[in-house]
């Protein structure tokens, strides 16, 4: 049976500041993200299997991406826990703000290769991840692929 690729697209806001940075945004924004989320495998082949034919079903696939990504980021403004931002998160987790610290710099490209991660340790053992593009704007992208890692 031959390797197919499955693409599931998401969407969420998130908010962000790159610290140090020499551009504007070092400023605290956001953007409108979209996930394309690509995973490769056989169909099942078992005609008893409720999922025969399917790599993997789209709504379980879904629920990983939603629970480790969507959920957590959606609506969330994201700081590097090393830099003086730090005290600015904690001001606006105090407010009453969704506020997550992370251990890099949150550009897209550090976003993807945690993205993939955390997908990763979800996915069912026939399946591995294939790709990952974070659409941060409408004409600029971050993409991971296994391929390279």
């Amino acid at each position: 049976m031959s390797n197919i690729r499955i693409t599931k697209q998401f969407s969420f806001e998130t908010g962000h500041a790159l610290y140090g940075y020499d551009g504007k945004c070092r400023n605290v924004h956001g953007h409108s993200y979209k996930l394309s989320v690509t995973v490769i495998g056989k169909p099942i082949t078992d005609s008893e299997n409720v999922k025969f034919g399917m790599v993997i079903d789209f709504g379980d696939l879904k629920k990983i991406v939603k629970s480790e990504i969507v959920d957590k980021f959606d609506h969330a403004t994201v700081f590097n826990k090393n830099t003086p931002h730090v005290e600015l998160a904690e001001e606006l987790k105090n407010r009453g703000h969704h506020i997550i610290l992370v251990d890099y710099q949150p550009t897209s490209e550090n976003m993807v290769i945690d993205f993939s991660e955390k997908i990763k340790k979800h996915l069912p053992s026939h399946i591995s991840l294939h790709s990952l593009k974070l659409q941060e704007t409408e004409s600029s992208f971050a993409e991971w692929f296994a391929s390279d890692n």
